[in-house]
């Protein structure tokens, strides 16, 4: 049986005081969170190919867009316009 006073460590590094208020401890504070982000290591196979296929299919987009008739024109007038500016 625990005794008044005594303090006893839950998983997330929080003190339960028996017959008092719960305190954080700092350092069971970065225990949990250690022991937490060590569960999550990070994306697996699938999510990397998700990302590849979503950051190559962004790609094709942005490459659609930069040399279509209207964008392609719009650069070179900006970069005409860059070049031809007085000094």
């Amino acid at each position: 049986m625990a005794e008044h006073g005594e303090v006893r460590q839950d998983e997330t590094g929080r003190d339960l005081e028996v017959g008092g208020a719960a305190r954080v401890r700092p350092a069971g504070w970065w225990r949990a969170r250690r022991a937490a982000a060590r569960r999550d290591e990070g994306m697996t196979t699938s999510e990397y190919a998700v990302g590849t296929i979503a950051a190559a299919a962004f790609a094709a987009v942005l490459y659609k867009i930069v040399t279509s008739g209207a964008v392609s024109g719009a650069l070179e007038s900006v970069i005409g316009k860059a070049l031809d500016a007085p000094f």
